[in-house]
């Protein structure tokens, strides 16, 4: 398990593990005020959409014991306040939104029942912490679930970062091969680098490798004849946020990874919780798309690779359709087209 996010033990702050610091080093902050834990959601400091859920629960968690210094109802607006701004940080990943309100509504309850702000604060706690444990039991449920899409030694392609620094520390699609190496499968398991921000390299790498498990780094545009010449198996790639129609927002370049495969009939399947299932999204097309600043496009890694006044369109998501999806690996099981909500799963 990696400690991707905590409660820190000895003082109100959310610690994470600095995601920007890593393979280099690894840096732990603890995050005392709502500025910072808005930052580390924006600037990908703490990332992946289960990830950034829990971490927005525990921000509602610090803004109620900070603003519990207020006397009476002076503290509710100041975590109120708190809350919007945290979902408001990146609006296309289901889990903020959902983590925030979770831990906003324990605390509007408890003081609802006359509880003093402390106290009401210790319940957004709960609920943080609650939705932190329910995520790494998704996590095991996912990886057993998904190992039956697994042959031996086979040959899995991912993209972006899925694995325990995505999620409250055991991972989305990373913990079905994970389970698979568990197992005795042995995957081996082919890396898309994920630009601009290279989550793959940097961050997909660094898990497998800690794993023990065998793992080939490729960039972006290779997938596809990947599929053409190397006899892939399956994708598993993680998701932001899945349409009541199945539709699935995913980091930038899934889309093409799963055009490439359908081309060449390799099953491409989504590994998400229940709580990145919207349906109060009709389709892909109603999903909001994160655009995110020129400089990650015109730069890698703060090297300058473009002429710096070029424009720049960076979406940090695109949406792949359902139909070009396998299936959704949830913690409730496999679900195969047609698509229907996995909450309703037994």
């Amino acid at each position: 398990m990696i400690p991707t996010i905590a409660w820190a033990p000895d003082r109100p702050a959310v610690r994470i593990l600095d995601q920007t610091r890593l393979p280099a080093t690894e840096v732990f902050l603890d995050l005392t005020e709502i500025d910072a834990i808005c930052e580390a959601i924006a600037e990908l400091r703490v990332r992946g959409a289960p990830a950034i859920g829990i971490a927005g629960a525990y921000g509602v968690a610090l803004a109620a014991h900070r603003a519990s210094r207020h006397p009476g109802t002076a503290a509710d607006p100041e975590v109120e306040q708190a809350a919007a701004r945290l979902r408001a940080v990146r609006p296309t990943a289901a889990n903020l939104a959902w983590g925030v309100s979770r831990a906003l509504q324990r605390y509007r309850e408890s003081r609802a029942q006359g509880k003093a702000p402390g106290s009401a604060a210790a319940a957004a706690l709960a609920e943080a912490r609650a939705i932190h444990e329910e995520d790494l039991e998704a996590s095991r449920a996912m990886g057993r679930a998904g190992v039956l899409l697994v042959p031996q030694r086979g040959k899995i392609l991912t993209h972006c970062n899925t694995g325990g620094l995505a999620t409250g520390g055991l991972g989305t699609a990373l913990a079905v091969v994970f389970e698979a190496a568990r197992v005795g499968r042995e995957p081996r398991v082919f890396v898309d680098e994920t630009r601009p921000l290279l989550q793959g390299a940097r961050l997909t790498a660094w898990e497998l490798e800690r794993e023990g498990i065998a793992a080939t780094l490729l960039v972006d545009g290779a997938a596809a004849w990947l599929f053409a010449t190397r006899g892939v198996d399956l994708v598993l790639v993680g998701a932001d946020r899945i349409a009541a129609n199945g539709d699935t927002a995913n980091k930038i370049g899934t889309y093409g990874v799963a055009l490439a495969a359908a081309r060449h009939r390799v099953p491409f399947y989504v590994v998400a919780p229940i709580s990145t299932f919207d349906s109060e999204i009709p389709s892909g097309a109603a999903i909001p798309v994160e655009e995110r600043g020129a400089d990650e496009v015109r730069t890698i890694l703060r090297t300058p690779i473009a002429p710096a006044g070029v424009p720049v369109w960076n979406p940090a998501f695109d949406v792949t359709p359902a139909e070009l999806i396998a299936g959704w690996v949830t913690e409730r099981g496999i679900v195969r087209p047609p698509f229907r909500n996995p909450a309703c799963l037994p």
